[in-house]
């Protein structure tokens, strides 16, 4: 009997910048649909850009229909003002796919690293040097984007995929 492809799009949230990626599963195989930046006008009230961020998702998640979502969980660090709005722009990242009805898992920043390049405390080239190693054909324009393939790539093994296969 034939599987079904699930479709899985990572998100890494950020005010200024969140991140998404999407890829296709089949069984233990994974292989690479989408990436991009989705990005808010820091000129503007911090309510206008949370409506951009959440604009954007909805037509990513709407364009690309993933059977599943997979958001960073957030950050901590000593800027309390910063931490608040990833949060916030986290919150959007949660709550877009869920008005669609669509499953939400949350990971670690060092579970992501540890699910795909072994090590909790890989830097941003040791993720895109694997995700590129993953996935061959994906080709992503920020950090954020390759830190959001690594979600998926996270939530794709996570789900089942105990070793993934170069599709």
């Amino acid at each position: 009997m034939k599987q079904a492809p699930i479709r899985i799009i990572g998100f890494d949230p950020g005010l200024r910048r969140t991140g998404w990626g999407a890829i296709e599963t089949i069984s233990n195989r994974i292989s690479f649909i989408g990436s991009g930046l989705i990005t808010s006008n820091h000129k503007v009230d911090l309510a206008t850009r949370l409506l951009e961020l959440h604009t954007g998702i909805m037509e990513v998640l709407e364009r690309y229909a993933p059977d599943e979502v997979a958001v960073e969980q957030t950050f901590v660090n000593k800027d309390a003002g910063a931490t608040l709005k990833l949060g916030q722009a986290r919150a959007v990242a949660l709550l877009a796919p869920a008005q669609l009805h669509l499953p939400v898992a949350e990971y670690a920043p060092n579970a992501v690293k540890k699910t795909v390049v072994g090590v909790g405390h890989a830097d941003k080239n040791q993720i895109q040097t694997m995700v590129k190693m993953l996935l061959p054909k994906a080709t992503f324009d920020s950090e954020d984007a390759a830190d959001a393939l690594a979600i998926a790539i996270c939530h794709a093994h996570q789900r089942g995929a105990n070793k993934l296969k170069i599709a």
